[in-house]
C-alpha cells in the first residue's frame, strides 16, 4: 500500500520505517527538517508540506496521524480535511482519548472521510519487535488498512485486532495504559522492599532476571526493569518524578463514571502524582497531628 505518515518523531518515524521494510510506500510529512531528512535516509519519501505528501497519494488516500493528543490532532486535521475526499481514510495511531475520536468521526463523515482510531503500543522497541494495535471505527475502512496493520504488528495474525466501533481503539488503549500503572507500581514497590532490606544484600538486577524466566511474574515490562536495574542498580542520577501523559487520569475517571472499583490502578496515578511534591503540605501536617494527639517528635526540616 501506499500511505502518508504525518509527524515523524520516535514512533513516526518508526512505524513508517517498519512499513518501508515490508514493501509499503510511505510519504512522511514533519514540520521539522531534520526529521524530514532524517526519514528520507531511512527510505521514508519526505515531503516539504502536508499538501504534497497528500496529494502524491493515489486513492483512496491514506494518512496516519502520529502527533501529540490533544489540540495539535485537531489542528492538523484542519488542515487535511480539505485535502481530502470522499472514501479517504486517517488514522490516529496516538493517545487520543477516546470521546474526541468520536467527535472527530463524526465530523470527518460528514464530509465523507473515513477516520479509524488506533490505539499503539509498543514503544521505542516497536521497530524491531511489531507493534500492538488496537482498532476502532468502520470495518470496511479497518479491512482496507490490513496489510498496513499486518506489518505493524508482531506477526501478520497476532498482536492487531478490530475491536469495536469509532473510539474502542483509544478507550482499549487508555485501560491498557492504566493496567501498565499499576503493573510498574507493583514492581517498583517490591523492588524498593527488596533495596531496603540491606542486610540481604540483594543484586537486584541478578533477581530480576530470575524472575525472568518460569516466574508468574514474568512479563516484557519485568524485562526492561531487569536491564534498567543492571544498567544502574543504584538509580543514581534520576530524580524521584514520575510523569503522567494521561491515560491513567482517563482509567480512573472512566471508572468511576462506570462505578467500577479500580484501586490498584486510583493509588498508582496518585503515586506518580505524590512523586512531583517537593515540599509536601500534607505530610508536614499529618507529622504535625502526631504530635498533637500523641506528643510524636517532629523531624525539623534542614
Amino acid at each position: 500500500m501506499e500511505l502518508a505518515m504525518i509527524g515523524l518523531g520516535r514512533m513516526g518515524a518508526n512505524m513508517a520505517e517498519r512499513l518501508v521494510r515490508a514493501g509499503h510506500i510511505v510519504r512522511g510529512y514533519d514540520p521539522g527538517d531534520a526529521a524530514r531528512q532524517q526519514a528520507e535516509a531511512r527510505g521514508i519519501v519526505p515531503h516539504a508540506s502536508l499538501q504534497n505528501a497528500v496529494s502524491a497519494l493515489p486513492s483512496p488516500r491514506v494518512a496516519w496521524l502520529m502527533v501529540p493528543a490533544g489540540q495539535v490532532v485537531d489542528d492538523t486535521l484542519a488542515q487535511l480535511r480539505p485535502l481530502l475526499t470522499t472514501g479517504d481514510i486517517v488514522v490516529d495511531g496516538g493517545n487520543s482519548n477516546y470521546k474526541d475520536s468520536q467527535r472527530r468521526e463524526g465530523e470527518l463523515a460528514e464530509a465523507g472521510i473515513r477516520y479509524v482510531d488506533c490505539g499503539t503500543s509498543g514503544g521505542v522497541w516497536g521497530l524491531a519487535e511489531g507493534y500492538s494495535l488496537m482498532i476502532g471505527g468502520d470495518a470496511d475502512a479497518v479491512a482496507t488498512l490490513r496489510p498496513v496493520f499486518a506489518a505493524l504488528a508482531p506477526t501478520p495474525a497476532t498482536g492487531w485486532g478490530h475491536v469495536g466501533p469509532s473510539g474502542a481503539g483509544h478507550f482499549a488503549k487508555m485501560i491498557h495504559n492504566g493496567i501498565e500503572y499499576g503493573m510498574m507500581q507493583a514492581y517498583a514497590e517490591g523492588f524498593a522492599i527488596l533495596q531496603k532490606k540491606a542486610e540481604m544484600d540483594f543484586d537486584l538486577g541478578a533477581l530480576a532476571e530470575i524472575w525472568r524466566h518460569g516466574s508468574v511474574v514474568r512479563s516484557w515490562l519485568l524485562d526492561l526493569t531487569a536491564d534498567a536495574l543492571n544498567k544502574n542498580p543504584g538509580m543514581d542520577g534520576i530524580a524521584p518524578y514520575v510523569s503522567d501523559s494521561g491515560e491513567g487520569r482517563w482509567t480512573v475517571a472512566e471508572a468511576i463514571d462506570l462505578d467500577v472499583s479500580a484501586p490498584v490502578i486510583t493509588l498508582s496515578l496518585l503515586e506518580r502524582l505524590r512523586s512531583r511534591e517537593q515540599d509536601s503540605y500534607a505530610d508536614k501536617l499529618l507529622s504535625a497531628m502526631r504530635n498533637e494527639f500523641g506528643g510524636h517528635a517532629i523531624k525539623q526540616q534542614a
